[in-house]
């Protein structure tokens, strides 16, 4: 017995009934010779980290475009700690932590530069439509390693396309993949928010304070462990009902003071307007995006999706640069 098959053994013997077993995956779309070290999942979850698209999510914002100082989130630091939440919770539960860590890890590939600002931006002028979500699975299916995709695992590829709040992971490993994306964001964005001066922790809400924590890190806490507590043993992954209430009650506050407030989103509309320039100037000068994307054209994929795929896989750096180079005259720099 090799070492990969003593680890599916050891699956079979601990794992919960309801857990998602590496020997059982439903494979991938091209056969591949097993690894005689590395189970499937975990298989997967090296793929993701060695992509470059995951490499690019350091440079990607997470809420705060351009924000003065070094420890706010970005997309790859919100991956990673969306990555730590989900392991926990799935090793608690016993359930697959290696597919859990996968999807997470691969969860917000085919995010945009400027975060939601700029898939708000594709969203409205692509007449196929653009949600990140969709476009993470078309990175690990397509994009990456030059059209030849990561090859991953359907289970994996699910759970990244259904990681939303309206999603429907097939997997409880995907099921937690999708709390602990809400848990992380909303637990560090409002870490960022008081970093940032937005609000305070004073200003949330009595009621919501009483309920789950006066501190970031005792929210944090406290869903993890309900949402432990309330799915152990269970073939579903959730919240107890007051907790949900209460998490419900959180992000409404958070969409108030931070996600649609002002003072935190005023730099949104110059990103907004920098993306749309760059969709249509790509769409009109398609000989200008790299080869490995145009080629996809010859595959059937429309000039749309192409300038889509090639604007969602910037880093906010490289899109400034772009926009920078295309229509700023030189004699104004510097």
């Amino acid at each position: 017995m090799n070492i990969r098959q003593a680890l599916e053994q050891r699956e079979k013997e601990y794992l919960s009934p309801y857990a998602a077993r590496s020997a059982d995956s439903r494979g991938r779309r091209r056969e591949e010779e097993q690894c005689d070290i590395r189970p499937v999942y975990q298989r997967d979850r090296d793929r993701i980290l060695h992509s470059k698209s995951f490499r690019r999510l350091k440079d990607k914002t997470q809420v705060f475009l351009t924000p003065e100082g070094d420890h706010y989130r970005t997309r790859l630091t919100h991956t990673l700690e969306v990555s730590q939440n989900a392991r926990t919770i799935a090793k608690a539960l016993r359930l697959n932590e290696d597919l859990a860590e996968a999807i997470a890890l691969g969860h917000d590939l085919g995010h945009t530069p400027f975060g939601h600002a700029g898939e708000r931006v594709l969203s409205r002028l692509c007449p196929l439509g653009f949600s990140h979500s969709e476009q993470s699975v078309r990175v690990v299916e397509v994009l990456e390693k030059a059209g030849q995709g990561l090859n991953l695992t359907e289970e994996v590829r699910d759970g990244i396309r259904n990681h939303q709040t309206d999603g429907k992971p097939a997997t409880l490993e995907g099921k937690i993949v999708r709390f602990s994306d809400k848990i992380a964001y909303m637990h560090h964005d409002m870490d960022d928010a008081v970093r940032g001066g937005i609000l305070t922790e004073a200003d949330v809400p009595p009621k919501i304070r009483e309920a789950i924590g006066d501190t970031t890190g005792a929210r944090l806490d406290f869903f993890i462990h309900d949402l432990v507590s309330t799915s152990f043993g269970q073939n579903d992954i959730k919240l107890s009902p007051s907790v949900d209430a209460a998490m419900q009650n959180l992000r409404n506050f958070m969409f108030e003071r931070v996600y649609r407030n002002p003072e935190a989103k005023n730099e949104e509309q110059k990103a907004e307007h920098l993306m749309a320039t760059l969709y249509e100037y790509y769409l009109r000068h398609l000989e200008l995006i790299p080869h490995d994307l145009r080629q996809l054209l010859d595959t059937g994929d429309r000039p749309e999706r192409i300038v889509c795929d090639y604007l969602a896989s910037m880093t906010d750096r490289f899109a400034i640069a772009k926009y920078d180079e295309l229509f700023v005259p030189r004699s104004w720099h510097g």
